[in-house]
C-alpha cells in the first residue's frame, strides 16, 4: 500500500467520555469569548467596548485554569503551566507576536526560533539540570596568551544521543532544523541527529468531524529499521487535531517498529489534539509553548495563529508544490548557513 489513511472517527475513538466532557466544556467557554469578539469587532461605544474586553480577559483566564487542571496528570507539558511564573511573560509575548497578522515572514521565523529555544529547555535541558557538562572553548583574545573559557551546561547527552528528527513535511521542516541545531549545540560531541521525512497531509476538503489524514509513502524518505528503538522527536509548530502524528506512529507500529520514546514539540497545541495523542500513542510526551482551547469546524486552532507552514515557507501553488530541496533553497543563504549541518543531514536523507 502506497498511502496510509486515518479518519477522524478513529481518532475520537481514543477519547474517553470524561475527555469528551472536558472538550465540550472548552467549546462552551470559547463560545462566550466569541460573543465578546463580536462586540469588539462591532466598534461599540466606549463603555460597552471596555466591558467586552474585561469579560474577554476573564473568559481566557478561566479557560487557562481549566486547561491547566485537565492536563495536570497527563504526559502533556505546557510551558506556561510547568515553568515559574516569572518565565511566563516571555512566552506570552512571543505567542502574541506570532499570532499578529502584521508579523512579517523574517520576524515570524525569528520568533519561531526563539520559541524552540524555550521548548528545547522544557523538553530536554530542564530535565538534565542535576547533571552538568563542561564546554572548554577558545576565544579570540590572544594576550598574554590564547584564552579559553569554561562554561557549565546541562548534560543532555544521554537524552539526545539516540534521537532521530522526524519531519512531517512542509511547516515542520524549519522547526525541525531549529530543534536539531539546539541538540547539536548542547551535545558534548557535536551530535547532529539523523532525519526521517514523512509526506503527510490532511484532506482540507473535509471538516473536523470527518477529516482524513493521508501518509504518502512514495514521497517520504526514511529507513524503517533506523527508527526501531530510537527516541523520535517531532517538531511541528502547530498541533491541531493530532491526526498526522497518530497516523505516522500507527504505521510504524504496524510495520513492527517500536520507538523507545516519542516527543511531539509544538509552539501552539489545541487541547483536543494533545489529549488525542496521549490517548492514542504509548510512551509519548507532548511539549507545547502555548495551549489553545478549541478547534473550529475546519479543524483550525482557535484563536490560533493562521497557517504556520505558509507563514514560514510561503504559499505554494497547487500545481507546483516545492519539494524538500527547493524549500531549503528558498530559505536563503542566511538560514542555510546557520543550519548547514542540518541541511547536510537532510540532503543525505533525500539524496542518499
Amino acid at each position: 500500500m502506497d498511502k496510509i489513511i486515518l479518519k477522524a472517527s478513529d481518532l475520537d475513538g481514543y477519547l474517553t467520555d470524561s475527555d469528551k466532557e472536558k472538550i465540550e466544556l472548552m467549546n462552551t467557554l470559547y463560545s462566550e469569548a466569541i460573543n465578546e469578539f463580536e462586540v469588539i469587532n462591532s466598534g461599540s461605544h466606549e463603555k460597552r467596548l471596555k466591558e467586552a474586553k474585561e469579560s474577554l480577559i476573564t473568559c481566557y483566564e478561566k479557560m487557562g485554569k481549566e486547561m491547566q487542571e485537565i492536563v495536570k496528570h497527563e504526559n502533556i507539558h505546557v510551558y506556561s503551566f510547568d515553568t515559574p511564573k516569572e518565565a511566563h511573560g516571555e512566552a506570552s509575548r512571543l505567542i502574541a507576536k506570532l499570532r499578529n497578522p502584521n508579523t512579517q515572514h523574517d520576524e515570524f521565523v525569528y520568533y519561531v526560533q526563539r520559541a524552540y529555544e524555550l521548548l528545547f529547555n522544557l523538553a530536554f535541558a530542564d530535565n538534565a539540570l542535576a547533571n552538568k557538562n563542561y564546554l572548554i572553548g577558545e576565544t579570540p583574545v590572544t594576550i598574554p596568551v590564547k584564552n579559553f573559557s569554561v562554561h557549565k551546561i546541562p548534560d543532555v547527552d544521554e537524552m539526545i544521543n539516540n534521537t532521530v528528527m522526524c519531519v512531517m513535511l512542509r511547516g515542520a521542516l524549519l522547526p525541525s532544523m531549529i530543534l536539531s541545531k539546539e541538540i547539536q549545540e548542547y551535545s558534548s560531541t557535536n551530535f547532529v541527529p539523523p532525519f526521517a521525512l514523512f509526506k503527510i497531509k490532511r484532506d482540507d476538503s473535509k471538516k473536523e468531524h470527518n477529516m482524513e489524514y493521508v501518509l504518502d509513502l512514495n514521497k517520504s524518505f526514511f529507513d524503517l529499521e533506523s527508527l526501531n528503538g530510537k527516541d523520535l522527536v517531532f517538531a511541528d509548530p502547530m498541533n491541531a487535531t493530532g491526526g498526522s502524528l497518530v497516523t505516522i506512529i500507527q504505521y510504524l507500529n504496524d510495520e513492527g517498529i517500536k520507538p523507545k520514546s516519542i516527543k511531539f514539540i509544538n509552539v501552539v497545541s489545541a487541547l483536543k489534539g494533545a489529549i488525542r495523542i496521549v490517548r492514542a500513542i504509548e510512551n509519548v510526551d507532548v511539549y507545547t509553548l502555548w495551549m489553545d482551547p478549541v478547534l473550529n469546524e475546519n479543524a483550525y486552532i482557535l484563536p490560533g495563529l493562521g497557517d504556520a507552514g505558509d507563514r514560514l515557507n510561503g504559499v505554494d501553488s497547487d500545481d507546483n508544490p516545492r519539494n524538500m530541496i527547493q524549500l531549503i533553497a528558498d530559505y536563503g543563504a542566511n538560514i542555510s548557513s546557520l543550519y548547514r549541518s542540518q541541511v547536510r543531514k537532510l540532503e543525505e536523507t533525500v539524496l542518499g
